[in-house]
């Protein structure tokens, strides 16, 4: 049976809804607002914390489901796309229960998926009001014992656009959480950690593994999982417009712009175009999917052409290659899944990326899902990644696939 199109978007935000309260629903408390507002000057150091305070992390937005960890927000210095220091805020977790495995309590960087573009949407504000969708897993995370620092990106909570999709930005963000969760206490300062997310959050857990050697090789980094890398930003994009995420790109577009105001990529915009950009940077997930779903960008642009078409030419499409995933090899092992019926991220250029990685030598296991839409891929990799980052930390041999798939 075929679905109209207001069918398809009604059974969609339903299920994103479900898993989601991206806007802060009414009544959530977060810190004081300048909480948010970095200080003039910053540490010299990457990861450094600015500042810290206790929070809280629920699983439902009635605030019935308390998570049995010790929760603190923070600010912590990192760099962005061009190496510039940057403000970034984020959440630390550590669960109350001691540590019984072997050796040092052990740390994941929970790299977010996408949240949207708006400052309400930054996840440390999203769990502390017990509308984070991703909590479930970083429930599941705690519950086995490790402790969590899940960063909100530069830009989400922060001055600034959020640099959505952006490898430098979030891989240094992931990377630099790290580093300022080692701070706290509960969590070992140089004890063994593992990086994981999906979608938006799989292309941060990738780039920040990427990057891990040159950027931060200190840490003790054991592996990452990374479902559903966004690698190829140009077959991304392709897929999304007109579909019903395709305020998803509109997020891309807005923060190619911000991180890169040289190309002026919004001049390519005409006004119903520009209007919709400026709506995006204040919206978050399931707010973009009401709103613009379904619409075309050939609608949005001065001469009709498509924002892909833009993409692919110069001045736009090296910004977009820099953005790659797929070029560097990571050092540790890594463990990516992705559906081949996802909806959102393109299956095979997530697979492309993951054949790199084997060309270039690095240790991957790549498991194709058989489940329908992205979010029914994420839901569906869940036990398969708890598994994988206990053999880990458990020091077993990292399994590997490459040249069979």
């Amino acid at each position: 049976m075929r679905l109209s199109n207001r069918r398809l978007v009604a059974i969609v935000t339903a299920a994103v809804a479900a898993l989601s309260l991206t806007t802060t629903p009414a009544g959530a408390v977060t810190s004081s607002a300048d909480f948010y507002d970095p200080p003039a000057t910053l540490p010299s150091d990457n990861g450094a914390i600015i500042r810290h305070a206790p929070s809280e992390f629920f699983l439902d937005p009635v605030k019935l489901l308390r998570a049995p960890a010790d929760v603190e927000r923070i600010m912590y210095r990192s760099t962005d796309t061009h190496g510039d220091a940057v403000a970034v805020t984020g959440t630390v977790l550590t669960p109350k229960t001691p540590w019984y495995g072997a050796g040092d309590r052990p740390l994941i960087a929970y790299a977010p998926g996408t949240q949207g573009l708006g400052d309400q949407c930054a996840p440390s504000k999203a769990l502390a009001a017990g509308g984070e969708y991703e909590g479930p897993f970083i429930a599941g995370l705690l519950a086995r014992g490790y402790a969590v620092v899940v960063t909100d990106y530069e830009g989400l909570g922060t001055p600034g656009v959020h640099t959505y999709v952006n490898r430098k930005a979030e891989g240094h963000a992931v990377l630099d959480s790290i580093r300022a969760a080692q701070q706290l206490p509960g969590v070992p300062a140089d004890g063994p950690v593992a990086i994981a997310g999906y979608s938006q959050g799989g292309g941060a857990s990738a780039a920040a593994a990427e990057l891990q050697p040159s950027y931060a090789p200190e840490l003790d980094l054991k592996g990452a999982y990374a479902g559903a890398v966004p690698a190829d930003l140009a077959a991304v994009g392709r897929s999304l417009d007109g579909a019903y995420a395709v305020g998803f790109l509109m997020f891309a577009v807005a923060s190619v712009n911000y991180a890169y105001p040289e190309p002026r990529i919004t001049d390519v915009l005409n006004d119903r175009g520009k209007a919709l950009e400026a709506q995006v940077e204040n919206e978050c997930t399931v707010e973009s999917i009401v709103n613009h779903a379904f619409t075309r960008t050939t609608d949005l642009t001065v001469d009709g052409r498509s924002i892909g078409e833009y993409l692919a030419e110069e001045p736009y499409a090296s910004v977009v290659e820099e953005q790659r995933i797929g070029t560097l090899e990571p050092e540790v092992p890594m463990y990516v899944v992705h559906s081949a019926l996802d909806d959102i991220v393109p299956y095979e250029q997530g697979r492309t990326m993951a054949r790199n990685w084997c060309d270039e030598g690095a240790t991957v296991q790549f498991d194709t899902l058989a489940v329908p839409t992205h979010v029914g891929g994420a839901v569906a990799g869940y036990p398969a990644a708890f598994a994988w980052l206990e053999g880990r930390f458990a020091g077993k041999a990292a399994p590997d696939n490459c040249g069979e798939f």
